[in-house]
């Protein structure tokens, strides 16, 4: 079976200085230390072109800071940027706020708090990783049918999902530490597929140079 490599991407780091836990809110944009994550990783794709591969297919979440994020690859590699609803952020019964252990002590949000497996305050992991697959899987036939066996598609989403969607790729029991979690800001999480089954996953940080000093919201 022809091989394709679809690049989830996780977003650049926002603009956020009241350390709002963000989730799907709209008009949260890139900030100048993101847009340079941004550029960053167009430059590893180009290069990746002057090598003789490169990605043939982009598409992104629908929020602003992962349109964003996929604008400097679509002008270095003279894509246009497909929007997917399946890969955004995952849902949070905490988006809006400002998390701190004095929040979330509030009675009103202890019955969020009964499974934290699944995770009873949003989207459950297993939901995030399914949509997410199923766009990456869709993501690698449009790839292979513009490029051919050896293709690469990219798609620009988020942390929790493609967190969720490598611990499930490697076979790997969802339920996780978040501090723990191996997805910075403009990293690479590699999925190649054969045929429709993911037979290798690799992990990459274009954008590392820029991390030291960056924004760590839980749940950015």
């Amino acid at each position: 079976m022809p091989r394709v490599t679809v690049h989830l991407l996780r977003h650049g780091e926002v603009f956020n200085p009241d350390r709002v836990l963000y989730g799907r809110l709209p008009d949260f944009h890139l900030s100048e230390r993101g847009q340079a994550m941004a550029a960053m990783v167009a430059d590893h794709f180009a290069q990746l072109r002057n090598d003789g591969g490169a990605p043939v297919y982009l598409v992104a979440s629908p929020l602003t800071r992962a349109q964003e994020t996929a604008v400097p690859t679509a002008e270095a590699l003279g894509l246009d940027i497909a929007t997917d609803p399946r890969i955004i952020e995952a849902g949070n019964h905490f988006e809006g706020l400002v998390v701190t252990p004095r929040e979330l002590l509030k009675p009103r949000h202890w019955p969020y708090f009964r499974n934290p497996l699944r995770p009873s305050w949003g989207e459950p992991y297993a939901a995030q990783a399914e949509r997410m697959l199923a766009a990456a899987r869709d993501a690698r036939r449009r790839a292979l049918e513009l490029g051919g066996d050896g293709a690469q598609a990219v798609m620009v989403s988020h942390q929790l999902p493609i967190w969720a969607t490598r611990r499930r790729a490697e076979g790997k029991r969802l339920w996780h530490d978040p501090r723990r979690r191996e997805c910075t800001l403009a990293s690479l999480t590699s999925l190649t597929f054969d045929g429709d089954d993911v037979v290798g996953v690799q992990y990459s940080e274009p954008a590392a140079a820029l991390l030291p000093g960056a924004a760590t919201t839980p749940g950015a």
